[in-house]
């Protein structure tokens, strides 16, 4: 971004680049900012954890897996970028979201149980979505956005086609398990390590769900979790 110097493939192997340049650009060695080399780490343990998930049916039908594979690896992608922009930003572009909710409508149609096979689905399938999004869209509603981002009921949306209503309320718990956990976290540490933390944090503070959402649906959805197995 300092230099506009064009890169070239080597200067974009996910990691090795980055530690082979030792962090900088290699024209102008202006530091290349961390988020980087994390974001890549993250998306190889998505990736791998598909893998996981999918793994029979690489030995058992390599096309099958590799059109599953694919629809899915480029869904949890989506979501990875959703998180980092929403994390940075603090907002969800419409964009990403919208090409999200589309896809993830799309799944529900071509895969049956996350396995690629066309099918007609239940009633319950389709309207997964909105069931899951309109509780976030209301408390949005009532607390006018001081509680929750409109954006965060979109994303719920696709979430909900894309994993359904058992496997969507385990990742909805789980994100918000988790989202107040770090919470609490950083408002002890922020008040602690005060030195550390160049923003205080309480509990008035606006923390990102998106990455919370995005992290509970890849667990719900890599170990087929139903917390609450209803449906």
């Amino acid at each position: 971004m300092s230099c506009q110097d064009k890169l070239v493939w080597y200067d974009l192997v996910p990691l090795f680049s980055f530690f082979l340049l030792k962090g900088r650009c290699k024209t102008c060695k202006t530091k290349i900012s961390r988020q980087y080399p994390i974001v890549e780490f993250l998306t190889g343990v998505v990736f791998a954890l598909l893998f996981f998930k999918f793994q029979d049916l690489f030995f058992w039908n390599l096309l099958m897996f590799t059109m599953t594979y694919v629809y899915y690896a480029v869904l949890f992608s989506i979501l990875i970028v959703i998180s980092v922009y929403d994390w940075k930003h603090k907002i969800i572009p419409d964009g990403l979201v919208l090409l999200f909710g589309v896809l993830a409508f799309i799944s529900v149609f071509l895969f049956s149980g996350s396995i690629f096979n066309l099918h007609i689905p239940q009633t319950l399938e389709v309207f997964s979505g909105v069931i899951l999004a309109a509780p976030f869209a209301l408390i949005w509603l009532l607390s006018k956005g001081a509680w929750m981002g409109l954006g965060d009921a979109k994303l719920e949306l696709g979430l909900g086609w894309l994993l359904g209503l058992s496997w969507g309320l385990s990742a909805v718990a789980l994100a918000f398990w988790s989202g107040a956990l770090v919470g609490i976290v950083l408002i002890v540490f922020s008040k602690v390590y005060s030195k550390f933390f160049p923003t205080k944090h309480s509990l008035k503070s606006e923390i990102p769900f998106a990455p919370f959402l995005a992290m509970g649906a890849l667990i719900a959805f890599v170990l087929e979790l139903s917390l609450f197995p209803i449906f």
